[in-house]
């Protein structure tokens, strides 16, 4: 693993010291690549949804009715179960 050199404000050093005191994290070190993981799980959940509202985008006009859309979309969901 490589080592990296942060700095923190006293607050936010307080908050990390907080986080390990509750148990949740064995050490510092831990908390933090949590909160990196978290980062890059929510900017790969951003890039799909840019990937699908651009693909949204291009599609066009839907021809269905919202009650025909609402349909198909639980006949999906139900299909996934």
């Amino acid at each position: 693993m490589q080592r990296k050199t942060i700095t923190l404000t006293p607050q936010q050093d307080e908050w990390v010291k907080a986080q390990v005191a509750s148990g949740q994290f064995g050490n510092d070190s831990e908390y933090i690549r949590h909160l990196v993981r978290q980062d890059q799980m929510r900017q790969q959940a951003k890039a799909e949804l840019g990937d699908i509202l651009d693909q949204a985008l291009a599609s066009g006009v839907s021809e269905s009715s919202p009650l025909d859309i609402w349909q198909a979309a639980l006949m999906r969901h139900k299909s996934k179960c």
